[in-house]
């Protein structure tokens, strides 16, 4: 995660350009209320970092499921009475389960 992401998401409302990646270079267009400090920024990258890393799950699921002609998957199930559709679903989930 990037600081420009800790600040938009410590101040949504404001805007700013970050003109090099060391915070104190940060040129406020429009300036909140409070300016976050350097270390609840630092905090907020590592928050936003952890929230990234635990969804790495999921990211992986979605390539696998996009991956998967589901339409047609679950057309055949419904006119073979199969469950392929389903086990691929729970194969997936299996390969990489939730935290």
């Amino acid at each position: 995660m990037s600081i420009a992401h800790a600040v938009k998401s410590l101040q949504p409302d404001s805007e700013f350009i970050i003109e090099s990646e060391d915070y104190s270079t940060i040129r406020w267009i429009i300036t909140p209320e409070t300016i976050p400090t350097q270390a609840e920024v630092d905090t907020e990258v590592i928050r936003l970092q952890g929230v990234y890393d635990g969804q790495a799950y999921a990211r992986t699921r979605k390539a696998k499921y996009d991956l998967l002609n589901q339409d047609e998957m679950r057309y055949d199930d419904t006119k073979n009475s199969t469950t392929t559709w389903i086990d691929a679903i729970d194969a997936i989930k299996v390969a990489h389960p939730k935290p």
